[in-house]
């Protein structure tokens, strides 16, 4: 399982489309984590889904993102996870945690527009 974070000074970028970088989290088999930073080689929104692709990442986790490049993220196997704020270590650890959805990594403003409890089909259950 791989994901990117959208990120901006060390915090979940606040659109994803005027992002410039992305960490890259990749969830071994042991349940081991290789973490890296990318930078979008493109700027269009486009161009920043398929450096996605071109990393294969499986989700990306971002603050707002438009329907029209969530739409094109899906089309590229992409699972989004839109409205999120928070410091990215701790947005990781939720991740991991499937505690993501939770209403302290909602976006200021978005309530509860985080799209339902996202559970990771290939991190193990937690106990």
């Amino acid at each position: 399982m791989k994901a990117a974070f959208a990120t901006w000074q060390g915090r979940i970028a606040p659109l994803f489309e005027t992002s410039r970088q992305a960490h890259i989290v990749t969830v071994l088999p042991d349940g081991m984590l290789e973490e890296r930073g990318e930078c979008f080689q493109e700027q269009s929104p486009v161009g920043k889904i398929l450096c996605l692709v071109e990393w294969e990442v499986n989700t990306v986790i971002c603050g707002a993102i438009s329907r029209q490049v969530q739409a094109i993220a899906a089309a590229h196997g992409i699972h989004v996870i839109p409205f999120v704020a928070g410091d990215l270590r701790a947005v990781i650890q939720a991740w991991i945690d499937q505690r993501i959805g939770n209403a302290e990594y909602a976006m200021p403003g978005c309530g509860r527009r985080t799209a339902g409890n996202h559970k990771n089909p290939l991190l193990p259950p937690r106990r």
